[in-house]
Parts: C-alpha cells; sequence; structure tokens
C-alpha cells in the first residue's frame, strides 16, 4: 500500500528560509511523521554543496552565493525553474540514497518524454540531460535515514547565470531549459506534472 505524502507549496521563496526549514523538518519528525514534498521556486541564488569548491563560481557578480548541506558541486537557482524538495524517511520505503537518485531522474525522463522531449541520465554527472545539455539538477542529503534538498528542473528562465560557474562542477556545461526547447508550459503546470511523476516513482517502490 501506497504511503501517504503531503504536497506543500511554498511559491516564490528565498533559499535559506527553505532550506533551514527542510533541516528543522528532517531533525523533528519521527517515524509517524508523513512524507513530504515541497515545490518552490527560489530568487537568483547560487549554491555551493559539501564538496563544492569556490573555483568553480567563476564570477558570482550580484548573485548570492550560500554554502549548503546538499552533496553536489556548485549550482543555480532562480526564476522559471521548478524545486521539488522530497523529504522522505527512506528506511520506511526501503530506499537506499542511490535508489532515490534514481527515482527522481527517472520522473523527470518520463515526464519530459510526455512532452515530446527525449531526456535521459548521465553516469559520470548526476542529473538529467538533452543530449548534451543539462536540463535538471540534483543534490541531496540524507540525516537520521530521512532524505532533503531534491531536484531543479529548468522550465523558462534567464540561463545566462549558468555561464558564471561551472555546472556542477564541469567546465563548459551546456545548460537548457524547457522553453529553449520550443516547449511552452507554465510553472505552475509543470510542478503538478513533475508531482505526479515523482508520486508515481516513490510510491512504486
Amino acid at each position: 500500500m501506497a504511503v501517504p505524502i503531503a504536497i506543500r507549496d511554498w511559491g516564490r521563496c528565498d533559499y535559506e528560509t527553505v532550506a533551514a526549514a527542510m533541516r528543522d523538518f528532517t531533525d523533528t519528525r519521527d517515524t509517524r511523521s508523513a512524507d513530504e514534498i515541497w515545490r518552490v521556486e527560489h530568487p537568483a541564488v547560487f549554491t555551493l554543496g559539501q564538496a563544492g569548491r569556490p573555483e568553480h563560481v567563476l564570477e558570482r557578480g550580484d548573485i548570492p552565493l550560500v554554502q549548503t548541506d546538499r552533496g553536489g558541486q556548485v549550482t543555480y537557482h532562480g526564476p522559471g525553474q521548478i524545486i521539488l524538495y522530497p523529504l522522505v524517511d527512506l528506511r520506511r520505503r526501503r530506499l537506499g540514497a542511490r535508489a532515490l537518485v534514481t527515482r527522481l531522474e527517472q520522473t523527470v525522463v518520463d515526464w519530459l518524454a510526455s512532452q515530446g522531449v527525449s531526456a535521459a541520465p548521465r553516469a559520470d554527472a548526476p542529473g538529467v540531460y538533452v543530449d548534451d545539455a543539462k536540463i535538471a539538477a540534483l543534490g541531496l542529503r540524507v540525516r537520521r535515514g530521512c532524505s532533503y534538498h531534491g531536484l531543479a528542473v529548468n522550465i523558462a528562465m534567464d540561463l545566462s547565470p549558468f555561464q558564471r560557474i561551472n555546472p556542477c562542477g564541469y567546465a563548459g556545461m551546456t545548460v537548457t531549459d524547457l522553453a529553449s526547447l520550443g516547449i511552452d508550459c507554465s510553472l505552475a503546470t509543470a510542478a503538478e506534472a513533475l508531482t505526479d511523476q515523482l508520486l508515481v516513482q516513490l510510491n512504486g517502490a
């Protein structure tokens, strides 16, 4: 039987506020706490993961840089990008961190396929790619057997800030969004469809 998952919409909210709330949620939940998926759009921000190297930030300019506790290197969040944060008790779902990453990647692949876009993950660089261009980034943290942080999917955004960093630590990596592929989709529509796909992935575990 599927374990219930609550959906929480944050709208547009700054990264540090949501990151602090995720940590608090994870630290205070217990075995009876429902899993949740948080949906949010962040104002412009660069985030540097635990293994992040500052030299991958080439030109920060006026965009804030936040050190965070997720895995991975540096990435950019900004308007026009939908973010799904799965706050999931992995032990209860009998999932490991790698399996969750796979399900997050498959969520995006399946949704893009429904839009007529062929995409795939890469073994050497977590995320989802259309040809060689990255359209979705992943970064997780697992604490007390529970996940937080998650998945960012580029819908219709200003992609130029990605040129100020080595995305996820890869110099010269091309980044794209759904709009650049000629597909018009609102952030709200994308959020609902991606959530539905993620629920299928999590409840099918």
